[in-house]
């Protein structure tokens, strides 16, 4: 991130951030830019956001994140990533949390991008950009679990239209904080853009957001104070399972983006990730319908510990 400090002068009349910043920021490359700080919360006076309406007053000093260039070309770089599938048109792999899936502002050479460059050596579908090859769904950096990737444009374009028509079976393993009081539900809310913190999604009306659907049963509990649950999405809204839960009354383990707090449940461990994992992929082979597909991948370690703690401390 390229670190800009802007000081409204002694002389001049209040003025609205983005026309103060634009005026400041001469070419046109750096204005563009702006316009993604202000989006992701990167434009800051004392400490926190302001929004591009915010009145500047005389002597108010702005810190002002502009996002790096964008990369031109992905590197392959040879980080180890688990296969579960492969064939000529498709690759499927078990992502590791803490992984981000393809480059953007502030991330390095070690997305699971750049690692199946490498595998693939470099024969990924490029119909989605150059700088996401390969990608018709993500998983959040700290989500574990289950992705498909195109290696041809045709299984590209025919992934993406059976997303969208919801023909591929998505089943998630959650953590939360708290008990529900019934085994199982459905929760169909819309999800949209939060009004204040442009990084984050919330429930809203269908006017400011769009239709997401998530199916929900317990696995098991531990005391009163924590669940173990198996999810089934039928949309693909960004941060979906976490918004839906946290407005349920029952966020993951870990997710401090969406009211966990470590501090209300003392008998949990406190996570240092999202406890959220891609659990199970169905689908038919994008260009072979006959073909079947079904995958699965149990959790990673630090869930697997985190369920016997829970265990632990329910007894």
């Amino acid at each position: 991130m390229q670190k800009t400090v802007y000081i409204h002068p002694e002389d001049a009349n209040p003025v609205r951030a983005d026309k103060a910043l634009a005026e400041y920021f001469k070419n046109v490359a750096s204005r563009t830019k702006l316009e993604s700080s202000f989006y992701d919360g990167k434009v800051t006076l004392d400490g926190n956001a302001i929004s591009k309406k915010f009145i500047l007053n005389a002597g108010d000093e702005v810190l002002i994140e502009l996002p790096p260039p964008p990369m031109s070309e992905i590197n392959p770089v040879d980080i180890p990533v688990e296969i579960l599938f492969e064939d000529d048109d498709i690759i499927v792999v078990n992502k590791a949390a803490g992984m981000v899936v393809h480059p953007g502002s502030g991330t390095g050479e070690d997305t699971l991008v750049h690692a199946m460059q490498f595998h693939c050596k470099g024969k990924l579908s490029q119909a989605g950009g150059a700088m996401r090859p390969g990608i018709v769904h993500r998983l959040d950096k700290e989500t574990s679990g289950i992705m498909i990737m195109a290696k041809t444009d045709n299984a590209y374009y025919r992934l993406v239209e059976m997303f969208s028509e919801r023909s591929v079976d998505k089943e998630y393993l959650a953590l939360i904080c708290g008990q529900p009081a019934i085994r199982s539900g459905t929760i169909k809310k819309p999800i949209g853009r939060h009004a204040t913190f442009k990084t984050k999604m919330c429930v809203c009306d269908i006017q400011n957001g769009r239709d997401a659907r998530t199916d929900w049963e317990q696995i098991e509990s531990y005391g009163n104070f924590a669940a173990y649950l198996k999810c089934k999405i039928y949309t693909g809204r960004t941060h979906q399972i976490r918004v839906h839960l946290s407005d349920l009354g029952y966020p993951i383990l870990g997710d401090y983006t969406y009211a966990y707090q470590k501090t209300k449940y003392k008998q949990i461990p406190p996570p240092d990730r999202v406890m959220l994992h891609a659990y199970s992929l169905k689908l038919d082979h994008p260009l072979n319908p006959e073909k079947k597909l079904e995958f699965t991948a149990n959790p990673p370690k630090d869930f697997l510990d985190l369920i016997e703690n829970l265990k632990e401390n329910s007894k």
